[in-house]
């Protein structure tokens, strides 16, 4: 049985071990696909996979746990295993990872707690999540006979919070549980963040982030060790081989060969985790949002990440220059041949059916009444689109309306009729809204959650409470009587379209066609405004026409040999008679670069 350890160097079975790591996170990639990756990243000649486990998908609801099909982590690990690959595994409750809430659940929000401290309520929360989680991760520890060679204690907490009593609390949650390998930290590697972030007094291993400059940082990295007496082996934990993107903003792109010189220097003083190596997809609405200012910018479906593998898991440029430094500086790592994919297109698919959302809501939601608005999270609602409905008297032939805090993008309708799109910043500004003097006019208000951010202080502010927040005004005075209807949208198959459709309406459009031979492909969506996409049944995220993405991945293990069919969910009113599946991405051109 193979035996892992830290000291002057890493040990693996008393042979000094260097970690050639790359991150590919489960829920990212489809099951069907979870072998081509991790095989990609073996014929690299990397021995380690790396991946965080999002607490707010594995526990969706309080007490409420699914370990099954994208997230059932076993299963992924015995994949990696079987191809020989050890694995590094960070089960913080926080994981940043540009993930919805930053894993967090949302049904924290609800809690009376402080999250990620020491709060009691908080550290209960965490137990009964380890208590389900751990007893699947601890019989695949190395000394178990398993292949996971350490595990994390918390992520970046050195940016957020010095509670080192938290970080204890933590570390013993996981002790208690059965985790007898080597325990770790990851932060920023300046004195700051790591004075705050780690717990090098008590012998928890240190490790840095970083994308450059692997000198500097790593000598930042060792000045920390000599002040407290560690002789320990230097790791990045995440070098940034690529970064994330943001909607209304340009693709980030790195120099394929200055990333290979730039992974060298890593590796000539020390062991490395890419970041990402296979970044994969945000599916459903579970892409993270950055924290700028008053305002958040959330981020698109696509975690392409300009990563060494490409959304559909094959090799990019960035892979086969490593490729090239590994095999001329490093032979001793054996190299294979990568797996690539075929991908396919098929044009011109026609509409099937469409339906307005005002007219097949009762289909799928309930209503929940209030005398008062309610947020999200009180109705038991993490993610997705929210309505509220309620009716109200005109006293004059123009009024003055107003949502009163309310996140994240609000779209008003009068009558059926659109009077104004609100963002954030934009949201209580006046609307006037011209119509008769009568009671009865109905106020439809469509609030759509476009992601929690994924880090920074914001993870406390009640910003990330979704939905309306304080209620909604008619000239001077609180509306009152709502609706709600939640629209999680888990259940597209209650979509009735035999019903009516309105023209600039959110509505339903379904597309049907037949398949042989199953490929990956895209989705161009081009020709819509925004919203989200089902295929077969499944969420592959949401659609945005501002760019810089226009397409959405559609993995081959969705389609289906024979009849298929994809419902796009457009809220702006722009939508095609047709659709077309293509097998690149399709990209717009923003601040003048062609992307």
């Amino acid at each position: 049985m193979a035996r892992f350890k830290i000291g002057h160097s890493f040990c693996l079975d008393d042979r000094e071990f260097k970690i050639l790591s790359g991150a590919i996170h489960y829920f990212r990639v489809q099951p069907e696909d979870w072998y081509h990756s991790l095989y990609n990243l073996k014929a690299l000649g990397f021995n380690t996979v790396e991946t965080y486990l999002p607490w707010n998908m594995h526990e969706p609801q309080k007490g409420v746990f699914n370990f099954q099909g994208i997230l059932d982590i076993e299963a992924f690990l015995q994949t990696a295993q079987d191809l020989g690959l050890y694995a590094i595994i960070r089960p913080s409750p926080f994981i940043c990872a540009e993930w919805e809430f930053g894993g967090l659940p949302a049904w924290l929000l609800n809690e009376n707690m402080r999250i990620r401290s020491s709060d009691e309520a908080f550290l209960q929360a965490v137990a009964s999540y380890y208590d389900e989680l751990l007893p699947r991760l601890t019989p695949r520890l190395l000394d178990n006979g398993g292949n996971i060679l350490m595990m994390q204690v918390e992520n970046e907490y050195g940016s957020y919070g010095e509670d080192k009593a938290y970080l204890r609390a933590i570390r013993q949650l996981m002790e208690e549980r059965g985790v007898t390998c080597p325990l770790f930290t990851s932060d920023g590697p300046w004195r700051a963040t790591l004075r705050a972030g780690t717990l090098i007094d008590d012998d928890v291993f240190v490790t840095g982030n970083f994308g450059s400059k692997a000198d500097y940082n790593f000598a930042q990295l060792q000045e920390f060790f000599d002040e407290h007496g560690k002789k320990w082996p230097l790791m990045c934990m995440e070098f940034w081989d690529g970064w994330f993107n943001r909607w209304k903003e340009p693709i980030i792109k790195r120099d394929p060969d200055e990333l290979a010189r730039a992974v060298h220097e890593v590796l000539q003083q020390g062991s490395i985790n890419l970041y990402m190596f296979h970044g994969g997809t945000n599916f459903g609405f579970m892409n993270g949002c950055s924290a700028r200012g008053v305002i958040d910018l959330p981020q698109v479906t696509s975690y392409d990440y300009d990563a060494l593998l490409d959304e559909r898991g094959n090799p990019t440029d960035k892979y086969y220059a490593v490729q090239r430094m590994l095999k001329e500086h490093y032979p001793e790592y054996p190299q294979m041949e990568p797996l690539v994919k075929e991908s396919f297109e098929l044009g011109n698919i026609p509409l099937s059916q469409k339906v307005s959302l005002f007219e097949t809501l009762p289909d799928l939601a309930e209503p929940i009444e209030s005398l008062y608005p309610m947020k999200m999270e009180e109705l038991g609602q993490n993610v997705g689109y929210l309505l509220y409905r309620t009716w109200a008297s005109w006293d004059a032939d123009q009024e003055r309306l107003r949502v009163i805090d309310g996140r994240d993008r609000m779209q008003l309708y009068v009558d059926g009729q659109h009077m104004a799109t609100q963002y954030q910043t934009e949201i209580g500004q006046d609307i006037m809204v011209d119509g008769q003097k009568k009671a009865g006019h109905q106020l439809d208000i469509l609030m759509e959650n476009m992601g929690r951010v994924n880090y920074g202080h914001k993870l406390l502010a009640d910003t990330q409470q979704k939905g309306i927040r304080t209620g909604v005004c008619k000239d001077l005075h609180f509306l009152l009587d709502w609706q709600h209807y939640p629209l999680p949208l888990e259940h597209p198959e209650k979509i009735d379209f035999s019903k009516g459709w309105q023209e600039k309406q959110p509505a339903f459009y379904a597309f049907d066609f037949k398949m042989k031979a199953l490929k990956d492909t895209y989705l161009d969506l081009s020709d819509f405004g925004k919203g989200v996409v089902f295929v077969n049944g499944v969420s592959i995220g949401r659609f945005w026409n501002v760019g810089p993405t226009l397409s959405l991945y559609i993995p081959h293990s969705l389609l289906r040999e024979g009849d298929n069919r994809i419902i796009i969910f457009e809220t702006e009113g722009i939508y095609s008679e047709t659709i077309h599946l293509v097998n690149q991405p399709t990209f717009k051109t923003i601040k003048g670069e062609n992307l």
